[in-house]
């Protein structure tokens, strides 16, 4: 799928990467509209083409983060931020707004699935799921797992792979579904056999366990499942299996920041990468987000599930402390 949708989560600390510089030599700076992103590289270059055929090139300035380093830029400055426009993990967009009211309100006639907020609109979606590469299962006369349990078999020693928590949200949809699944007592003692069988296998990467099992260096991972159904159609020995468990998601929206009433042009750029550049996002990211949208059966995961509440940063720490509470 791409840089994987590994939005990067732990310690406000990675260093910013400017990627895209869109016409903005020519375009006076007072004419441009800033963007920051947490998005991968795919979405971005789709959000460019879009905005450069919709006659924007050179009106806007995109700049890429990981998505603790924009959200921790979020949550100190809020309004303050030199951001016209943020593309980001919906959760912290939440967080953001409930803290620091930093957004207007985006009218549109878009429908949002899950119902959607005045300030936000969802862009792009990601569902997690666990993968195997056949061939290796074959090998080391593994059974075909059905679950995310099913990993915590000794069998499974140093041959599993799972993004981990503290530093990507892919690993946020594995926490997510043991805990809705076991609840926080068994589910801790599910999390630290994972976390043993894992051994050195556990990526600070949404994108490390897939990599990790195209190479065969381990039997199956958790990740997102795009990733496994692209690498299926590639021809690898990859198979992605829904597990029972869930299917959790997170997804990535657009805001406009409050510029005390100067927000005419990043209003019309949010719109256009929402409306326009959607059909583009939704076949990088094939998760129906608004009334109307058809994905591909295979698309379809069998056991789509969504935690209870709302998601916020409040309860990814939990989660993270849940995490590191299982390690011990």
């Amino acid at each position: 799928m791409k840089k994987s949708t590994s939005m990067m989560l732990g310690t406000v600390s990675a260093a910013a990467m400017v990627l895209a510089a869109c016409g903005g030599a020519e375009a006076d700076s007072k004419d441009q509209v800033i963007i920051y992103s947490n998005a991968d590289d795919e979405a971005i270059e789709v959000m460019e083409s879009t905005l450069d055929d919709k006659g924007y090139k050179g009106k806007y300035l995109i700049q890429s983060f990981g998505t603790s380093e924009l959200g921790g830029k979020m949550m100190a400055e809020g309004k303050e931020i030199e951001a016209d426009v943020v593309t980001m993990a919906s959760y912290f967009i939440e967080s953001a707004q409930t803290s620091k009211s930093m957004f207007v309100d985006i009218s549109s006639d878009l429908k949002p699935l899950d119902g959607g907020v005045t300030y936000a609109l969802p862009i792009l979606g990601n569902v997690g799921s666990i993968f195997i590469n056949t061939d290796v299962l074959q090998q080391k006369g593994l059974s075909v797992p059905k679950t995310i349990k099913d990993f915590t078999d000794p069998a499974y020693k140093d041959l599993v792979s799972f993004p981990n928590i503290m530093d990507s949200s892919t690993g946020w949809l594995l926490v997510q579904a043991i805990i809705k699944e076991y609840g926080e007592q068994e589910g801790k003692k599910v999390l630290a056999d994972l976390i043993k069988n894992a051994g050195p296998h556990i990526e600070s990467s949404g994108s490390g366990p897939i990599k990790k099992v195209k190479t065969g260096e381990v039997a199956a991972g958790f990740g997102l499942r795009i990733q496994a159904i692209d690498a299926k159609n590639e021809g690898l020995p990859i198979d992605y299996i829904d597990p029972t468990e869930g299917n959790f998601t997170l997804t990535e929206s657009v805001a406009v920041v409050d510029k005390e009433g100067d927000e005419a042009l990043a209003k019309e750029i949010a719109k256009v990468i929402v409306t326009e550049a959607r059909g583009g996002l939704l076949e990088q990211y094939p998760v129906a987000l608004y009334e109307g949208e058809q994905v591909k059966t295979e698309h379809v995961p069998a056991h789509l599930k969504k935690w209870d509440t709302t998601l916020t940063v409040d309860l990814l720490e939990k989660h993270q402390a849940f995490f590191k509470e299982a390690q011990q």
